[in-house]
């Protein structure tokens, strides 16, 4: 990047764009071959639970047999006992038999005993296995969202390098940082649904499993497994529509932002427990997608940083629509900060009120910021229209 003119040539531009498709192409299937690695190692790692979870099942018979065995070799032993002690009262067939015995159940207890060690053994060696490939997995999915975030960040629009150098690192910097949240929600959304979902399809398909070994052995109980399956399935449908809603809520297409955002925020004020009042100035209108859009992440996105930082008991949502830009602010009355500690330190743990600064940047807005320590926070902002 530094050795670029500040009018790179078209040649420069070509060669750098072929570089980059080609690097676009190795990074995409080496992300392939790890998204891969990940799948195996998670489908290996369920067989091994399968077959640990038969390995328990022939541990529990063995031991249950050896009880038998050794409380049966207490009887055989008190028989020799008796035989040995009087010995001329028994015959010598009695008396051998009585031997014969105490030989084969000592036999038997051995290799009872042996299978026993086998069990305990494999059990151990599939447990280590488990273990190594659950890390597999994890590096593999943690090496597939950085080649992501990389491949993101190097498959924008380069052919636009002709503008101004001095805002180039300015611009770069931005878009890694857009580039890094998008890969966070990514990776918050993936774990979700690993998490919630898609363990509770899981424990789905083990209980149909369950079912239907129940209904050869006690038919009767069947139904009481279904009804709990309904409302395991009932749960996690629940959690999807949560999910899909975080990620594009669908009164925002069908309604408009204002309509969302007051759903959003009745939801919000349930879900926290936090006294919460908006007021909507103006005329409903629909606007361009992507301001209904930003409007609605902006004002989700100071929520969730009250509920993060500030511990609010109350917090005013104000939103007005004019012919020609919108205007709004969200206040609480939480701890607040300081904002010129905040100012020196904007890559720290403030990323939330980063990206919204860079959010109306890209939208050619303004924000503004009105906080001190104790007396809580007031976000504003406002951004053009164009309908």
């Amino acid at each position: 990047m530094n050795n670029i003119g500040g009018n790179g040539s078209s040649s420069e531009l070509t060669a750098l764009d072929t570089v980059i498709k080609e690097t676009m192409r190795t990074l995409a299937a080496g992300r392939e071959q790890l998204f891969a690695v990940a799948e195996n190692a998670r489908s290996e790692c369920s067989r091994i639970k399968n077959s640990m979870a038969e390995t328990d099942s022939q541990l529990a018979d063995v031991n249950s047999k050896l009880e038998a065995a050794q409380q049966e070799e207490e009887i055989v032993q008190a028989r020799v006992a008796e035989v040995t002690g009087a010995f001329k009262k028994h015959s010598e067939d009695e008396i051998k038999a009585a031997y014969e015995n105490v030989r084969e159940l000592q036999v038997r207890l051995t290799l009872l005993k042996e299978r026993r060690e086998q069990l305990l053994q494999k059990k151990q060696d599939f447990e280590t296995s488990k273990r190594n490939l659950q890390q597999t997995e994890e590096k593999a999915e943690n090496m597939v969202s950085q080649v992501g975030v990389v491949m993101d960040f190097i498959g924008g629009n380069l052919r636009d390098i002709n503008v101004k150098l001095e805002s180039l690192q300015q611009r770069q910097q931005m878009g890694l940082q857009i580039v890094k949240a998008q890969e966070e929600e990514r990776k918050r959304v993936a774990r979700e649904i690993h998490d919630g979902p898609a363990q509770s399809m899981a424990n789905v398909v083990l209980r149909m499993e369950f079912c239907e070994k129940l209904m050869e052995v006690e038919p009767a109980k069947v139904s009481h497994e279904l009804k709990e399956l309904k409302d395991i399935v009932r749960n996690n449908l629940q959690d999807m529509r949560k999910i899909i809603f975080d990620l594009r809520p669908m009164a925002l297409d069908d309604l408009g932002v204002i309509p969302a955002l007051k759903r959003y925020i009745e939801d919000f004020r349930e879900k926290n427990d936090i006294d919460i009042e908006m007021n909507f100035f103006g005329k409903e209108a629909r606007l361009e997608p992507v301001l209904e859009v930003a409007l609605f992440r902006l004002i989700q996105e100071a929520l969730n940083n009250i509920v993060k930082h500030a511990h609010a008991s109350k917090v005013k949502v104000v939103v007005q629509l004019k012919d020609d830009l919108v205007k709004a602010f969200v206040e609480d009355d939480g701890i607040g900060f300081d904002l010129d500690d905040y100012l020196a330190n904007q890559t720290g743990n403030n990323f939330g009120l980063v990206s919204m600064r860079e959010r109306i940047d890209l939208l050619g807005g303004e924000m503004k910021i009105q906080t001190k320590p104790s007396r809580g926070t007031k976000v504003y902002f406002e951004v053009p229209l164009a309908r």
